[in-house]
């Protein structure tokens, strides 16, 4: 054997642990992948999902899915040989990283964030499942999310309606936060809150904030809420958040409230964000949701319209979901209602 044969053999062979070793580090990206459905017409723990107390609830049938993607966690480290089998797999999607995550984004900081989008997105459904009803509803602030280890944990919790601080009434967020930085580090915060029904009144010491120690925090997330007329939640697990599920949650509450079937008795599916007076919002991951609900057995998917054009290179046959525009929460009762009386009913479809 020569000397060039003996080096060619040993340049290919470090080569190939080169590529074996490279395949395997990690790059900056994250994969999304179709995940879970859940029906919210359904039962989870022996509940309905969908919880109304004050007011006549109907039985209804068929299914409303929201449909979920599954993505690499802010600290799972995704190799170069996984990221190349997600590109080249139609059903999943290679970002990067710095696209969903914020650089140094811990898991509890994406976990609550998550919350408080989800908290505050199925009060938004509501408010708009009962406003396409015809209900008025005075906007209050709400409690979105207590943080672990603040002054607030255990004595405020998520969907308190703030009514005051230290005997000043609250109207917004903005007010809130002046009014716990008045009563400074260490002092007294006493926050009036609605829960349950009920009035109750609980006094914080706030605590100085990591990067200032002259700004007071207790160690809550607050927005703009709604004021029900009775009792609406939908009980859905903890290990889905985000916004996106907000159209779903909406035609959910309405199906619950009004007589008959939305759906028509058929398994539906969607997605998008859906604001107070009903306008649904773009998401992400369009393409893998569609996948989801198509292996679920769902005949209709809705979806948002500025997701149209991504949600057609789903690679999803026509025969086997038929993709709805869903412009507003109107829109996508009325399209599920000609649905349920026609099959063939002209529906407002992406195109």
């Amino acid at each position: 054997m020569t000397r060039r044969t003996v080096s060619s053999i040993i340049a290919c062979v470090l080569l190939v642990m080169l590529f074996a070793v490279a395949a395997f580090l990690p790059v900056p990206y994250v994969t999304m992948s179709p995940g879970p459905t859940v029906d919210v017409l359904a039962e989870s723990k022996g509940e309905e999902i969908v919880q109304v107390e004050g007011h006549r609830r109907y039985d209804t049938d068929g299914r409303l899915e929201l449909t979920t993607v599954s993505v690499t966690g802010p600290s799972q480290g995704l190799s170069l040989a996984e990221a190349l089998a997600a590109w080249f797999d139609r059903t999943r999607a290679v970002y990067p990283r710095d696209v969903v995550y914020a650089p140094d984004e811990s898991v509890e900081e994406v976990r609550r964030q998550s919350s408080v989008q989800m908290v505050s997105s199925q009060d938004t459904a509501i408010a708009a499942a009962l406003k396409e009803l015809g209900f008025e509803l005075p906007v209050v602030t709400e409690v979105f999310a207590v943080n672990d280890g603040s002054p607030a944990e255990g004595k405020l919790e998520a969907r308190d309606r703030i009514v005051s601080v230290n005997g000043t009434p609250v109207s917004d967020a903005t007010a809130v936060t002046e009014l716990v930085q008045k009563a400074g580090v260490g002092g007294d915060a006493t926050f009036v809150v609605r829960r349950d029904g009920a009035t109750k009144s609980v006094t914080v010491q706030p605590e100085a904030a990591p990067d200032d120690p002259t700004k007071a925090l207790v160690g809550v997330t607050v927005g703009g809420g709604y004021d029900f007329p009775f009792d609406v939640s939908v009980n859905i697990s903890d290990d889905i958040g985000g916004p996106s599920a907000g159209l779903i949650f909406s035609l959910a509450v309405y199906d619950t409230l009004t007589p008959g079937a939305l759906t028509g008795g058929v398994p539906i599916a969607g997605t998008g964000t859906i604001t107070g007076d009903g306008t649904v919002g773009p998401i992400g991951g369009i393409q893998q949701k569609i996948v989801a609900a198509a292996d679920s057995g769902a005949e209709i998917f809705l979806v948002p319209p500025d997701n149209c054009a991504a949600a057609l290179a789903a690679g999803v046959d026509d025969e086997e979901i038929e993709l709805v525009r869903a412009d507003t929460m109107h829109s996508a009762v009325q399209a599920l209602e000609a649905y349920a009386a026609d099959e063939n009913a002209d529906l407002p479809r992406c195109s």
